[in-house]
């Protein structure tokens, strides 16, 4: 798998950011962030990060930003297997690397876009200690801020948060899991190994909306 060329799902969270960097770690070769971006909404899908923010992360890393403007439904998964499809084509694309770490229903979803594209799938984080991979993003100097909580597991307290070894533990003793990845918490990354600089970003007003408490981050 070594020089592989690859696109990565990207939502501009940690998990997304740590595969991203265990790829390119093992040779891979990085052709695009791939990112599902809510029009309507003017908001990358689960994250919740607005487009130019996105241009100015992608800039930062040095790979370009492939937006899959896409709703829900049926829609979101074709939409997903086209752009896979036109990288294929176009950039000579041979995987995409995905963050999810152990939820089986999240694997099958993302190997069968992978597979109706014709490109290999590829999980860097899979079957990882959840605990043991927020302390290597902490350790390898990624800073994550927590942009959106599940506010029936989580005080407000906690948004605009970068994760740290002590704010994780804070997490996992108010009984949600230290990694998020049921969806107790999401984050935006906005530094690391893999940006050649520090992304500047704004913090917005708290938005409350079906029982999620959201922090917004907006370009400079």
């Amino acid at each position: 798998m070594k020089n592989i060329r690859f696109v990565a799902s990207y939502s501009g969270g940690k998990d997304g950011a740590l595969a991203f960097y265990r790829a390119v770690q093992s040779g891979f070769r990085p052709l695009a962030l791939l990112t599902t971006y809510n029009e309507s909404a003017g908001r990358s899908w689960f994250h919740g990060v607005p487009s130019d923010l996105l241009h100015t992360v992608s800039a930062s890393i040095g790979v370009p930003l492939e937006l899959i403007k896409t709703g829900e439904g049926n829609g979101y998964a074709a939409d997903f297997e086209a752009a896979l499809e036109r990288l294929k084509k176009t950039k000579g694309a041979r995987a995409c690397v995905f963050g999810d770490i152990d939820i089986q229903a999240h694997y099958d979803w993302c190997d069968a876009r992978c597979k109706a594209a014709g490109l290999e799938s590829a999980f860097p984080l899979w079957n990882g200690d959840r605990r043991r991979l927020v302390y290597e993003l902490i350790d390898l100097g990624f800073k994550a801020v927590i942009t959106i909580v599940d506010s029936s597991k989580l005080s407000e307290r906690f948004l605009g948060q970068t994760i740290t070894r002590e704010i994780a533990e804070e997490i996992a003793a108010a009984g949600a899991d230290i990694c998020g990845e049921n969806g107790e918490y999401h984050t935006f990354v906005y530094d690391g190994p893999i940006f050649k600089t520090p992304v500047n970003f704004k913090r917005g007003d708290i938005v409350r909306r079906g029982g999620y408490s959201i922090l917004p981050v907006l370009n400079v």
